[in-house]
């Protein structure tokens, strides 16, 4: 059911007529079936949708009262605070913007471990993209916490960090990619959750190892994308078409997903960001936060990242000059100041 994915519009009353009706939940375990979300930005909206799709009662928290508003419109239970939402779920889920909202909804005020040392939810997954140190301290802190009442499946409240990757379209499909830290237990009771919201998962090991993972994806991703881009407006100064030097690229070594599946070059492929003027996608700003949080975990452990140091730059330059909102491939035009392929 989670490929079904959510599309407002045309679809909006026939999803709201069938989650009247009811999905079955027979396949789903007890332990995880009461289900809190928080965080229903561009992501976690279509997150959501699919657990309820999947047949999960789904109780769900936002800051934003609009965004809440599309899914009490729906009939979906919504709570004014992270900790009413815990009140009434086994697992929690949260999909926010950085590290300091993690921290917030975690141990701020009416936060979810903000009911003292016991907790309701046995089962807690962060799928925000943050440091590994902000991973690992929400795991400490979890981890000295207690059960309110004991539980044959779990003896103790455990917490994953599970970043995805695939971005909104793969979020509103249903097919993100889940990379896990953690309990290696508490990765294999989750998985059939995480699957209703995605087509893979990928256990990484201990706390914080999933957003380790992810930011390392993330900064790969960005020095992909600045290198295709720059060779392919250096090759248009030098008289060769993007799209000849995209076929060369797509069945030689220089293949990659930046040239396959995401190409940057306005006009040479259909339904990605360079195609709408850099509308949609995953924005610079984004891109930024994700580098920042790479440079600073590298030089938390002494490790110093050439490349990953100057696509920081790129992306902040691309930042100071308007391009926040943009697809982090914008650095074609914007930087490299390539040109639409005629």
């Amino acid at each position: 059911m989670a490929g079904l994915g959510w599309r407002v519009g045309s679809k909006m009353q026939r999803w709201g007529r069938s989650c009247l009706r009811g999905f079955s939940s027979a396949a789903i375990p007890s332990q995880l079936e009461n289900v809190g979300f928080i965080g229903l930005g561009n992501m976690g909206s279509h997150m959501a949708r699919n657990l309820i799709m999947a047949g999960y009662k789904v109780t769900v928290h936002d800051i934003n009262e609009s965004s809440m508003k599309k899914f009490s419109d729906d009939g979906i239970t919504t709570k004014q605070s992270p900790l009413e939402v815990s009140e009434s779920s086994d697992v929690v889920i949260t999909m926010l913007p950085s590290s300091s909202h993690v921290l917030e909804v975690y141990n701020g005020t009416n936060g979810l471990l903000g009911g003292g040392s016991r907790l309701g939810p046995w089962l807690y997954i962060d799928s925000s993209t943050v440091d590994p140190q902000t991973s690992r301290k929400i795991s400490t802190d979890i981890s000295r916490c207690h059960l309110k009442e004991n539980k044959g499946y779990a003896k103790t409240p455990m917490i994953l960090d599970a970043p995805v990757s695939g971005g909104v379209p793969a979020a509103e499909a249903g097919k993100l990619t889940f990379m896990v830290g953690g309990l290696e237990e508490a990765y294999l009771a989750a998985k059939p959750i995480l699957l209703s919201m995605g087509k893979r998962v990928i256990y990484c090991g201990g706390a914080g190892n999933g957003s380790a993972a992810k930011i390392c994806n993330n900064m790969a991703m960005a020095i992909s994308m600045l290198g295709v881009s720059e060779a392919f407006a250096l090759g248009q100064n030098l008289g060769i078409k993007a799209s000849t030097l995209t076929d060369i690229f797509n069945c030689s070594s220089a293949r990659c997903w930046s040239s396959d599946t995401y190409n940057p070059v306005p006009g040479v492929m259909e339904g990605v960001p360079s195609s709408r003027k850099y509308d949609g996608g995953f924005t610079s700003k984004l891109m930024a936060k994700d580098l920042d949080l790479a440079m600073a975990s590298a030089s938390g452990v002494g490790f110093k990242c050439p490349m990953g140091s100057e696509a920081l730059e790129i992306y902040r330059k691309l930042c100071r000059d308007g391009c926040e909102p943009k697809d982090f491939s914008c650095a074609f035009r914007h930087y490299y100041a390539g040109k639409d392929e005629e």
